[in-house]
């Protein structure tokens, strides 16, 4: 069995080597989330090696410039919110928090959808028959246009919170969103570095879902 959440601290034995360049990139991309994403992608060495032997499955990220995967985000206060609650198009999601211990807050979201009673996105056909829809195209059609818009029709149940140089590694069906966004710069707000991975030849395709 695999968890569907992983948190190791004390993550890169350089985080601040790290986070300083961060600081020196350039933030100009916009998404489906507050914030904005850099231009420049940095390769961390050895970092798919280490996640495949972290999830137990042999992994590999993308290499296109459609997904966010070696990209870093910086959310402040002003970039309103709060952040949709959504799904990832990969099998692996990693945020890795870059921000100073005394501006970290928040963290990372995971909801069960009310009206479903479900905490993540059907992974069968029986599973998606016991949520009422006929297919994954009206299901996310629901939840994830509509749905997401509407905080009462979900519930908060857990919140890996924020730590400098912590990495969250989920299986992104569950239904998760970002925390807060705070500060009103690069130096003090919401810098994370983004991570997504792919079992070889097994892409998922989930209509809605983030990249």
């Amino acid at each position: 069995m695999t968890p569907h959440v992983i948190v190791i601290d004390d993550f890169l034995p350089n985080p601040h080597e790290l986070r300083e360049r961060a600081l020196k990139l350039n933030y100009a991309l916009e998404g489906p989330y507050p914030g904005l994403n850099s231009t420049e992608k940095i390769e961390i060495a050895g970092l798919d090696d280490l996640i495949s032997t972290l999830v137990y499955q042999h992994v590999r990220p993308p290499r296109t410039n459609d997904y966010s995967h070696g990209s870093f985000r910086i959310a402040l206060a002003s970039d309103g919110g709060p952040a949709k609650i959504h799904v990832d198009n990969s099998h692996w999601s990693g945020t890795l928090y870059l921000s100073l211990p005394e501006d970290c807050r928040g963290g990372t979201e995971f909801y069960r959808h009310l009206p479903t009673g479900t905490d993540h996105l059907p992974f069968t056909q029986e599973e998606l028959k016991a949520t009422g829809y006929s297919s994954y195209q009206e299901l996310t059609a629901q939840i994830l246009g509509k749905d997401v818009l509407d905080r009462t029709k979900w519930e908060l149940t857990m919140t890996v919170p924020m730590r400098f140089n912590r990495l969250v590694l989920q299986q992104p069906q569950y239904w998760h969103t970002a925390g807060p966004s705070f500060g009103d710069s690069i130096e003090n707000g919401r810098l994370i570095y983004l991570m997504r991975y792919f079992l070889p030849g097994a892409a998922p395709d989930v209509p809605g879902a983030a990249a």
